[in-house]
């Protein structure tokens, strides 16, 4: 899945693919704060006008959906999601983005969020700060997704058995 991710986001032109994780790419600078965590770390350490951020457990995306997620962002300036997914993002590095990390990951506020996790959460789950607070914190748009199937994970096995059904079908049309 790695693989395909990577190889999409270079069929749509994107030649600077960086990888979120300890294995093949950027460790989280702190351990524990689920995607924004990760999103943090590889902003911070990387020099870029914008990312372009998907999950690995996308199989049915294609180039044409993630190129209009791209072009959306781009025009606007502004944080690009599909409606009710987060993911994939388009985050241009700006004010923004900056202000929202400062705030975020300062020395006091990882203190308080390791020491006051969120309720029904013990210290050692994600307790980073959510996709849709960080969203909240910036200009941001939802936009309609042109095939929605595309936007299907596969966190399961049986959602990667689905997956493997659709794109069978397609293959095969």
């Amino acid at each position: 899945m790695l693989d395909f991710s990577q190889s999409l986001l270079k069929s749509i032109g994107i030649n600077h693919v960086i990888i979120s994780g300890t294995k093949q790419g950027i460790a989280d600078t702190v351990q524990n704060l689920g995607p924004v965590g990760g999103i943090y770390s590889v902003m911070s350490s990387q020099a870029c006008k914008a990312a372009l951020i998907i999950p690995v457990d996308l199989p049915l995306m294609t180039p044409d959906v993630l190129a209009n997620l791209k072009r959306a962002g781009e025009l606007s300036q502004k944080a690009t999601y599909f409606n009710d997914h987060a993911l994939p993002l388009y985050l241009p590095n700006n004010v923004f983005t900056d202000m929202y990390f400062k705030q975020q990951f300062s020395q006091q506020a990882l203190a308080n969020l390791f020491e006051h996790p969120r309720s029904g959460q013990s210290k050692n789950k994600k307790n980073g700060p959510s996709m849709k607070a960080m969203l909240s914190s910036m200009p941001h748009q939802a936009i309609p997704c042109q095939a929605p199937s595309t936007l299907t994970n596969t966190n399961t096995p049986e959602q990667w058995r689905a997956a493997q059904q659709q794109l069978n079908l397609i293959r095969s049309a």
